[in-house]
């Protein structure tokens, strides 16, 4: 499980990027670099990082499921995600 803080700076930094998102697209489209410059720091979109919505596990995230592979193994044999089960053969 990460900590909490580092769950909650990514909730913070998803709502700074979205609050900015049109000023930065009109900045970007005027070729104003001095005024991206300005931005918050945390508006840029690359600042982002993708985390497991379960466990706030950054590393082996599975776009798709929106969860860490790990959580999507524990889900699928479960039968918690429609249409996903284990292969045999």
């Amino acid at each position: 499980m990460a900590k909490e803080s580092m769950k909650a700076r990514e909730v913070k930094r998803e709502r700074t990027v979205q609050k900015y998102a049109e000023k930065r697209k009109a900045l970007k489209a005027a070729g104003d670099y001095e005024g991206l410059q300005k931005l918050p720091r945390d508006a840029s979109p690359v600042r982002l990082h993708n985390r497991c919505k379960l466990t706030g596990r950054p590393k082996g995230y599975m776009r798709h499921f929106g969860v860490s592979r790990v959580m999507f193994r524990q889900l699928a044999n479960n039968g918690l995600i429609p249409g996903i089960k284990k292969a045999s053969w």
